[in-house]
């Protein structure tokens, strides 16, 4: 894989209408799973351990969001106005937008009070195999001690401005009312999730008894790893690369998704080879390896597979598809012709022989595709039959029209 992963940015609305400012840290290919990021309590998208964490999963083959809560970093709105539920509500929102573009996040992740937060929200983001949290309270109100003394001035005044990590941040009495009436060891109780909590025994920002009280009220399985010698914001590169390994290891058991092993199996097929693999996330999906390309193959969800790919049929037309834009290409190109854009549609069949006028074979069931070619661009009547024309010489076109010899044999 490369040095750097891409990264794609973007806003969507969060629960108050304002726009908030998102990341998606993509693998090299095709992601084996997405996971959902929720930061520290003052902390933004880029801070560093999520944006180390997130990097690191993407070597693993996971995509993972991570975005500034309402007031934070690049996102609208004013830290003022947030709460802890208007925090839960932005997960849920994010995990909405996800779900929506690209698949449903299916491992959730928190820092510190986002681990809170995303423990609260696990229950809303059905799609969700597991969840880590690192250096999490086990009581959202944790973070009150970092102004305990202003409180009374706040619940007087009713707003103030106070100091965090040598920033300042205006906090309302409704924060401090919103966060004591969460209860997250029901939560933790309910998870109904697999947990994996990290935590370090020298974190002197959030101690490691919380860590003991989400364990202790997690129901199986659940699991713990310490990270000795880390601080609360992970700010050695080594302990957030080491959370990222582990999670990614931890994760896959739960996952309907291509194990890193599995798409390691089939990393270096032989040169103008194709390598399809099993990949034992459910009965029928596989990966297929091509180059360094990898790609999911799978059937709808009332045949027996995910959908977490195309099928068969869909690479077939795809193939198809592709050769014949790629050829009508080449060909404006040489001729100078102003295409524009190709668009093909196309639609697998199995139709009655007698119906089919142009085929030699008049019995039984044959096959038939249905090609749509449209083109933009200002062509005259000659351009577009010339283009049509050669859209059927396309090599895949050929290689399905004639004979073909498929020799099949057996590994020894």
């Amino acid at each position: 894989m490369g040095l750097s992963m891409p990264t794609e940015k973007f806003q969507f609305p969060g629960s108050d209408g304002q726009m908030l400012a998102a990341s998606l840290d993509l693998p090299d290919g095709a992601p084996v799973a997405y996971a959902l990021f929720a930061h520290c309590f003052t902390c933004g998208q880029n801070v560093l351990a999520a944006k180390r964490i997130a990097e690191g999963l993407a070597k693993h083959g996971i995509a993972t969001l991570r975005f500034d809560f309402t007031g934070i970093g690049a996102s609208e709105g004013e830290f003022a106005n947030t709460t802890f539920s208007s925090n839960i509500a932005d997960l849920v929102l994010v995990a909405d937008h996800l779900r929506k573009t690209q698949r449903a996040p299916s491992i959730l992740i928190g820092h510190s009070l986002g681990g809170a937060a995303i423990l609260a929200a696990a229950s809303l983001i059905p799609e969700a195999k597991c969840v880590a949290t690192v250096a999490a309270p086990s009581d959202p109100s944790h973070v009150t001690h970092w102004f305990k003394d202003q409180i009374p001035e706040i619940l007087e005044k009713g707003e103030l401005e106070v100091s965090l990590a040598g920033r300042p941040f205006r906090i309302k009495r409704a924060f401090l009312d919103d966060i004591a009436e969460h209860r997250l060891m029901e939560s933790v109780a309910k998870l109904h999730k697999p947990l994996l909590i990290f935590h370090s025994p020298t974190d002197d920002t959030v101690g490691i008894d919380n860590a003991t009280r989400l364990f202790v009220a997690a129901k199986h399985p659940k699991s713990f790893i310490s990270l000795t010698g880390a601080d609360h914001l992970l700010t050695q590169r080594r302990d957030a690369v080491y959370v990222a390994d582990m999670i990614a290891a931890w994760a896959m058991r739960f996952l309907d998704a291509v194990p890193a092993a599995d798409t390691a199996a089939a990393e270096s097929p032989p040169a103008g080879a194709v390598v399809v693999s099993e990949t034992g996330a459910s009965k029928l999906q596989n990966v297929i390896a091509a180059g360094k390309h990898r790609i999911l193959a799978d059937e709808p969800l009332d045949v027996g597979g995910m959908d977490s790919g195309p099928g068969p049929y869909d690479f077939l037309l795809g193939a198809l598809g592709a050769c014949t834009s790629m050829t009508m290409r080449l060909y404006a190109e040489r001729k100078s012709i102003p295409l524009v854009r190709t668009t093909v549609t196309l639609k697998h069949s199995r139709v009655h022989a007698k119906d089919c006028e142009e085929c030699e074979t008049k019995e039984g069931m044959i096959s038939r595709i249905e090609r749509t070619i449209a083109m933009e661009g200002d062509l005259d009547a000659e351009q577009r039959k010339k283009l049509m024309e050669i859209a059927d010489k396309c090599p895949v076109h050929r290689t399905l029209t004639s004979e073909i010899a498929i020799v099949t044999q057996a590994v020894e």
